[in-house]
């Protein structure tokens, strides 16, 4: 096996080196590309094929496909069954069955050592389970070779080619595929109109900005017209307020050309913005897959609301027919703890709300004391010790609140939650 390029080595000079080997695995370390010569063929990750001269036969300069005027890929869906991966005792995948629709947006979201990137590569094909199928359509894939799935794959570094303008980074995929030169310029073109970045096609990657460079590896990963893409954590080296803006750029593109998309996160709120579906994955299990809004509001235990929002968790009791608080019974629409040993009352910092003695009635309600106000710009965040011991939050926004009755430090305040936010959940 070769050993990886020096830093001053081009790419194309390492892969040019290992053409004259018969078997060889490379890995451009500082771009994170794979490649792998398989039978005399050298392959690559992103679902790319790279043909020798002598399979472009006449049929193939001759017949070119007819310009594109728009990136318009059609969609598959990918059916789980099954799926486990160990690594020795440590089972990092257990049992995952999970069916996402064909042009649905699904993010993948967990802690780190949930299995989310594992499963993310295992979809890709970089990863082999031990057991379980994949079926992109109707085809099972659990065995075929990455090179062969035809997924895109955007990766969080972007892998981009530093010594390649941005129009050649982008045509990368279509060259090594044996497609003609007006078909690729065609392509490119397009694909730079799709990612808003026209006239770019000429730059260096050095010269780009970090969004930029995020735009780039999705209009390389895209342009060959995958029916999947796969996104790993692509935003992570973003700051706050570009993360934010890619965030909707990306989930408008994807809405654009309809190709079903599994983005892989650990940002709540990314996951939140983005999604069709979530699936959270928790010890390499799915711990609940719902949409963004049922996730937040309905969690179905206490690690799912915890990691989904800020949650203060109040332990209650049940009486045989009704949930209690120290005694006061709770009303409430929301309940999924069916023989849990352990109860507790999910209180999300926006539901709650500071109520009047005349208004009790009407919520569930918890008397206590203000011990901290935390000014958050748009927000105020307010610690409340209740006189029963436990501390909660409050949020209030404060362009919506009236600032003249936002309590003070030391101040006696009674809390209210309307029963239709009220949610218990099973404990840990």
């Amino acid at each position: 096996m070769p050993s990886g390029p020096p830093r001053h080595t081009t790419t194309c000079a390492y892969l040019a080196n290992c053409q004259n080997r018969p078997s060889s695995l490379i890995l451009g370390s500082w771009d994170s590309l794979f490649m792998i010569r398989i039978k005399g063929e050298l392959v690559s990750l992103a679902g790319m094929k790279m043909r020798s001269r002598s399979d472009r036969g006449p049929n193939m300069q001759n017949q070119p496909e007819p310009a594109i005027n728009k990136l318009q890929p059609s969609s598959l869906p990918i059916s789980i069954a099954g799926v486990t991966k160990s690594y020795g005792p440590v089972k990092v995948l257990s049992d995952i069955n999970l069916h996402i629709r064909s042009g649905e947006f699904m993010t993948l979201l967990g802690p780190s050592g949930s299995g989310k990137t594992t499963l993310l590569m295992t979809l890709a094909g970089f990863i082999r389970p031990d057991f379980g199928s994949l079926k992109f359509g109707e085809e099972e894939v659990i065995l075929r070779a990455p090179h062969l799935r035809g997924v895109g794959m955007m990766f969080q570094n972007y892998a981009l080619f530093p010594h390649m303008s941005v129009e050649a980074n982008i045509a990368y995929p279509l060259k090594i595929r044996g497609e003609d030169r007006e078909t690729i310029k065609a392509r490119v073109r397009d694909v730079l109109e799709t990612v808003q970045l026209g006239g770019y096609g000429s730059r260096r990657i050095s010269e780009l900005s970090g969004g930029q460079r995020q735009r780039i590896a999705l209009a390389r990963a895209i342009v060959f017209k995958p029916k999947i893409l796969l996104m790993d954590e692509p935003l992570s080296a973003l700051d706050k307020n570009l993360r934010e803006l890619m965030q909707l750029e990306l989930r408008t593109m994807h809405e654009q050309l309809g190709m079903t998309t599994v983005l892989v996160t650990h940002d709540q709120r990314e996951a939140l913005t983005m999604s069709d579906r979530i699936a959270v994955l928790r010890n390499g299990k799915i711990a609940q897959i719902d949409t963004s809004e049922t996730l937040y509001s309905e969690p179905n235990s206490e690690f799912v609301a915890a990691f989904m929002g800020e949650s203060s968790f109040l332990t209650v009791e049940h009486d045989g027919a009704s949930f209690c608080f120290h005694g006061r019974k709770l009303a409430t629409e929301s309940v999924t703890v069916e023989g849990a040993r352990r109860h507790l009352l999910v209180l999300r910092p926006e539901k709650l709300d500071f109520i009047t003695e005349r208004e009790r009635s009407s919520y569930n309600s918890f008397d206590g004391i203000v011990e901290k106000f935390l000014f958050q710009g748009e927000s105020c965040l307010v610690h409340v010790r209740l006189t029963t011991g436990e501390l909660v939050q409050v949020r209030r926004n404060l362009r919506e609140s009236n600032k003249s009755v936002l309590p003070k430090v030391n101040d006696q305040v009674l809390l209210g939650l309307h029963p239709n936010e009220t949610r218990i959940v099973t404990g840990e």
